[in-house]
C-alpha cells in the first residue's frame, strides 16, 4: 500500500485522501513533514483498495513536557510568554499558521495536525512550579496562541480549566484566545478573575456565514455560538475582544464590518484582525482547499495575497506578518479602524494587573535553611 521515494529539494509530493476518510476535516491531503527524508505515497497495488483504508480518527497522546510556559521575543505581539495545553487542533482550520509545527513531531501538517493530537496533562503542576521560582516576574500569560485551548478534547480532559485554577490562586493575569463556545463553561473562574482585572478573552469570528465557516473551520463551533459566547462572557463582566482572523482576500474580507457590528452588539469592548498568513506547508494546503471549494477565485485570491506580501506568498517580517503591506492591506486596515471607531470598539480596553500575584507554594515545598 505504501511506497517510499526520496524527494528532491523543493519537491512537494501530494497524497490525495479519499473524501470518506477525511470527512469533517479541513485539509485534503496528508503530505509528509518537511523534515522527513522519505515521502509516503498511497497507491492501489491491486491487492487492496485505497478506499478500504480506515478514516482519520482523532488520537490523543501525552506530551511529556518539562516546562509549560513558552517564551518569545517577538516585537509585534503584546506578550512574551504563553501556554498551549495541546499540540495539534481538531478544529481543522485550513488556514491555521500552527500547522507547520507538527512537522517537528515527524507528522504531517495536513490531516495529522487535525487528528493526531498531544495533550499536556501535567501542565497545571508544571505551571505551579514555574510560577514558584524565585526569579519569576509576573507578566501577562497568553493561552491559545498556537492551538485552541478549548478544542473538543478539552471537554473531556479539562487541562485549560485546571490551568486557570492555578492562575486564579496565584493572582496571575491571563489572556485567552479561542474560537470555541466551550469557554463559557469556565465563566465561574473567569468572572472571579475579571473582578480582579486578571483576565480578558478574545473570540475569533472568521465569518458570519455558517456554510463558509464550516468549510474553513469544520469542527469549530458555528458563528452564532461564538457570538453567544461573547454575549455570555460580557454579561458576566469579563472583558472580551473579537478577533476578525484571518481576513482572507476575496473570501471573507467583505464581512469585516458586519462581524464587528455583531460583536459590538454582543458586548465586545475591543477588536483585532490578522491578515491571512501562509507559512511553509500552509500555502499548499490552503491552495488545495481553494481549488476544491473556490476554483474560480484561486488566482484572484493569490494575486491579492501577493499584493500584500511584497510579491510573495508570505512574508514573515516582524511588523508586516500580521497586517501585510501595500494598497490592499492598507484598505483592510482603514476599513477595520473606521468600523471600530464608529462602533466604539477599542475606545476603552481593560488593563490587566499583576498586583495580586502571589507565588504558589507547592504542597511538598522544601524549606529553606536560611
Amino acid at each position: 500500500m505504501w511506497e517510499g521515494s526520496e524527494p528532491h529539494p523543493g519537491q512537494t509530493i501530494e497524497t490525495d485522501v479519499a473524501p470518506a476518510r477525511r470527512r469533517g476535516r479541513g485539509a485534503r491531503t496528508n503530505v509528509s513533514g518537511r523534515f522527513e527524508p522519505r515521502v509516503l505515497v498511497a497507491f492501489d497495488d491491486g491487492w487492496q483498495s485505497i478506499e478500504d483504508l480506515p478514516p482519520f480518527k482523532t488520537e490523543v497522546a501525552i506530551d511529556a513536557a518539562r516546562r509549560v510556559i513558552a517564551r518569545n521575543t517577538s516585537p509585534d505581539i503584546p506578550f512574551d510568554r504563553s501556554i498551549n495545553p495541546y499540540r495539534g487542533c481538531e478544529h481543522g482550520c485550513i488556514y491555521c499558521y500552527a500547522r507547520p509545527t507538527h512537522a517537528f513531531l515527524g507528522l504531517s501538517p495536513g490531516l495529522d495536525f487535525e487528528s493526531k493530537l498531544f495533550m499536556k496533562p501535567d501542565a497545571p503542576e508544571l505551571l505551579e512550579r514555574e510560577l514558584s521560582a524565585r526569579n519569576y516576574t509576573p507578566r501577562l500569560i497568553a493561552i491559545g496562541t498556537n492551538t485552541d485551548p478549548y478544542q473538543p478534547i478539552e471537554r473531556r480532559h479539562a487541562i485549560t480549566r485546571r490551568i486557570l485554577e492555578v492562575l486564579e490562586r496565584a493572582g496571575h493575569p491571563v489572556g485567552i484566545v479561542t474560537k470555541s463556545s466551550l469557554v463559557t463553561r469556565d465563566i465561574d473562574i473567569l468572572a472571579r478573575m475579571a473582578s480582579r482585572k486578571l483576565v480578558r478573552v478574545g473570540i475569533s469570528v472568521t465569518s458570519l456565514d455558517a456554510k463558509l465557516a464550516r468549510t474553513m473551520e469544520p469542527r469549530a463551533p458555528t458563528p452564532a455560538r461564538r457570538l453567544e459566547a461573547l454575549r455570555a462572557l460580557s454579561a458576566a463582566g469579563i472583558p472580551t475582544t473579537v478577533m476578525v482572523a484571518p481576513v482572507v482576500p476575496a473570501i471573507n474580507d467583505a464581512e469585516i464590518e458586519r462581524i464587528l457590528e455583531a460583536a459590538a452588539a454582543c458586548g465586545a469592548e475591543a477588536a483585532g484582525y490578522v491578515l491571512l498568513r501562509l507559512p511553509l506547508e500552509v500555502r499548499d494546503l490552503f491552495r488545495e482547499w481553494l481549488q476544491a471549494n473556490f476554483p474560480d477565485r484561486e488566482r484572484h485570491v493569490f494575486a491579492l495575497i501577493r499584493q500584500t506580501r511584497g510579491g510573495k506568498d508570505y512574508d514573515a517580517t516582524f511588523g508586516k506578518r500580521m497586517t501585510g503591506g501595500g494598497p490592499y492591506a492598507w484598505m483592510i486596515g482603514k476599513r477595520f479602524e473606521t468600523a471600530c471607531s464608529r462602533l466604539g470598539l477599542n475606545a476603552h480596553k481593560t488593563e490587566l494587573t499583576t498586583k495580586h500575584f502571589r507565588p504558589p507554594r507547592p504542597e511538598k515545598e522544601q524549606l529553606s535553611l536560611f
